[in-house]
Formats: structure tokens, sequence, C-alpha cells
């Protein structure tokens, strides 16, 4: 389990950097799409600098990728939980950003934004504020993953399970996203 230390940022970066110098870059757009599409959890960024709110948990960070040819779409989705009194968490729902992109060479995705949405859960509280919950879920969010527009990501490492992607643009250069297949392995984080 990673506690914030340095040398553990700096291991992660060593791994990174060795599966990257391993890589043989897909060679064909349909095979890319192929090995791309489904859903993809997020468990690392190097652009996780917010400090965390009380009032609000995030469950679940996954980026879901359609492709069709050299375009496609991109949603990140979070479920989330607010405890607007900050002791129960009695509202829940789902937060997407959707967007679209085209991948202009090799396997470099040119992404825009198209919208973000909120959900509530089926049941679920309404949140009183829900553009303070906006914000805490700006805040929560690697920030390249809530507005990822002007950016392009380059996947830089890609296999079955693992993708690893490199964004380049104006704000987020050299940001780098670590992914998992959802459901290709099961996680049980670790208690205190």
């Amino acid at each position: 389990r990673m506690t914030g230390k340095d040398e553990e940022y700096r291991a992660v970066e060593s791994y990174v950097n060795l599966l990257e110098e391993q890589y043989v870059p897909v060679q064909t757009i349909d095979f890319l799409n192929l090995a791309m599409a489904g859903e993809w959890q997020l468990l690392f960024s190097t652009n996780l600098t917010g400090r965390p709110s009380r009032k609000l948990r995030l469950r679940e960070l996954i980026q879901k990728v359609e492709s069709v040819g050299f375009n496609g779409s991109l949603t990140n989705m979070a479920q989330w939980d607010l405890a607007e009194d900050e002791e129960v968490f009695d509202c829940t729902g789902i937060f997407n950003v959707k967007c679209s992109y085209q991948i202009n060479q090799g396997a470099r995705m040119i992404v825009d934004l198209n919208d973000h949405e909120i959900r509530p859960a089926k049941g679920s509280k309404i949140p009183s504020d829900v553009p303070g919950l906006v914000g805490l879920l700006h805040r929560a969010f690697p920030k390249e993953m809530f507005d990822p527009s002007g950016h392009a990501f380059d996947t830089t490492y890609l296999d079955a399970d693992l993708r690893v992607v490199r964004l380049t643009g104006p704000h987020h250069e050299g940001v780098r996203n670590i992914f998992m297949r959802k459901g290709s392995f099961e996680i049980n984080p670790a208690s205190d």
C-alpha cells in the first residue's frame, strides 16, 4: 500500500520506465482499438495533488474507451458518496466526464471535452449544494481527467490488463496515468 513517500513514487516511475522501454507499440489501428476498448480502472496518477475532503468519498474511477477506426469516445466515470454533514454519506451517485477523441498518429489520442454529467443513484438523497459537489469532485479528480481539452494521450504501454498513458499538452505535460482493465485483478485495500 502506498503511503505518499517520495521513494514510493520514484519506484513506480522506475517500473513504468522499464515497461515503456520494453514495449513494442501496436502496429495497426484495428488491433489498438481492440486492445484499448473497454473499462479501465485508474490505479495511479502522477497528478493527484489535491487534499481529500472529509465530505466526499470516491469509490471508483473508471475510464471507458469505445472506438471506431480513428475516432471514439472516452468517458471518465466516478462513483461518489457525499456526507454534507461530514458524518453520514447519504448522497451517492455517478459523475461522468464525456469526451470524444481522434487518433492522429500511432497511439496518440487527441481528446475533446463534450460534457460533465452528475447522476444521483436511485433512492439517494439529492445534494443541497450541487455546485459545491462539483467543486469537491474537481478537487478530487486528476485534473487531466476532469477536463482533458487541449491534451493528447499517448499510450506508452498496453497489454491485456495494464495501460499506461502519458499526457502531452499545455497544462499536464508528462503526467502519467496507470490503468488496469476492470475485472482483471481483485484489489483488496489494506485497512488501517
